[in-house]
């Protein structure tokens, strides 16, 4: 079957790899939408994702949805035919951190598309993949795979959401304007969040923000006081997520909360040591919460697609053949012009 795999830095190819097999509890299913993520283009910018460097070529992909062809002898829930979303991460179930509910930190996990281990675990940007039936979330609707392939990006957006604690009515900001910015601004009015602001420093990014729900938008690189000027005016937020990945934005959210205030760090922040005011931290006795990947939550993303709860399609600003693969990662990189890049396979 074709694949698409990072060989190194800006090395993406189309290449022949073996079909996976099939065991008794498992399912085979062709892909027919994977979604770019940014992890996928840190993979592809630079050969590794903070401290997740690529070691062996490494097929991407982790926002996948597809078609089930084939079933092991011991699947009893699926059949050839259905539609899935797949559920990139396979946790052990038997680490105290899987027995705690927290299946995203467990210490054995396997995560589609990922360097974190060595052999790497292979992703889901090729034609056939195959998954444990529990990975599998049957699509009961008509809804599009570009759409379906949504569930993983929102999923880290509930999960975070839910990290947060009780948002109703509460005020919000939220550092960084990509997809998960955008999905996480998405997921806070799902909850009741009262207004949300969002900063970034492209301009087409926060214009969508805005078309999507946001009360307000800051261009921090541009008008670098307006957060400081905003924060001010509502005596600060009550809960910020930062979403960037960049230790200047987790210090703009430092300031921009109020005492006592509660911050979600969502982005992945470069590797090494980063110049974060932690003092800050101390003095104004923050909550300040990590949201590694998403928890029990992917039932639920899937749930909001298929019913329309949750409307992700504004953010789908590109769909191209798997041929294009090495176009559609170098669109996906271009943030002026797009937000969510799809594969279609």
């Amino acid at each position: 079957m074709e694949a698409c795999v990072i060989h190194g830095a800006l090395d993406l190819r189309l290449d022949k790899v073996k079909e996976p097999e099939l065991s008794d509890n498992y399912v085979k299913v062709r892909i027919r939408a994977g979604g770019i993520c940014g992890s996928d283009l840190h993979y592809f910018s630079n050969g590794r994702i903070g401290d997740f460097i690529i070691r062996e070529p490494l097929i991407p992909g982790h926002e996948v949805a597809g078609e089930v062809c084939a079933v092991g002898a011991k699947v009893s829930t699926l059949k050839p035919g259905d539609r899935v979303a797949i559920h990139p991460g396979r946790s052990c179930g038997r680490c105290p951190r899987c027995r705690e509910g927290r299946p995203n930190l467990c210490q054995s996990v396997f995560y589609m598309g990922s360097a974190s281990r060595f052999p790497h675990m292979q992703g889901g940007f090729c034609e056939f993949v195959s998954v444990d039936e529990s990975q599998c979330h049957k699509i009961s609707t008509d809804i599009a795979f570009p759409l379906i392939a949504f569930a993983e990006p929102l999923s880290v957006a509930l999960h975070a959401v839910h990290r947060a604690g009780d948002i109703m009515g509460r005020k919000v900001l939220i550092t960084g304007a990509g997809p998960i910015g955008q999905l996480l601004l998405l997921a806070a009015r799902r909850a009741g969040a009262g207004d949300v602001v969002v900063t970034d420093l492209l301009d087409s990014s926060l214009g969508k923000a805005r078309q999507i729900g946001a009360a307000a938008t800051i261009n921090v690189g541009r008008t670098p006081d307006a957060l400081t000027e905003t924060s001010r005016a509502i005596d600060g937020f009550d809960v910020a997520f930062e979403v960037s990945g960049a230790a200047p934005a987790l210090n703009s959210a430092i300031d921009a909360v109020h005492p006592g205030a509660t911050i979600v760090q969502v982005g992945s922040l470069p590797a090494g040591p980063q110049g974060v005011t932690a003092n800050r931290i101390m003095a104004k006795e923050l909550d300040v919460r990590g949201a590694f990947r998403f928890g029990n939550v992917f039932a639920d993303a899937v749930a909001c697609l298929e019913k329309g709860l949750i409307d992700v399609s504004p953010l789908l600003t590109a769909v191209v053949p798997m041929a294009n693969a090495g176009e559609a990662f170098l669109m996906a990189k271009d943030r002026e012009h797009h937000l969510k890049v799809v594969i279609e396979f």
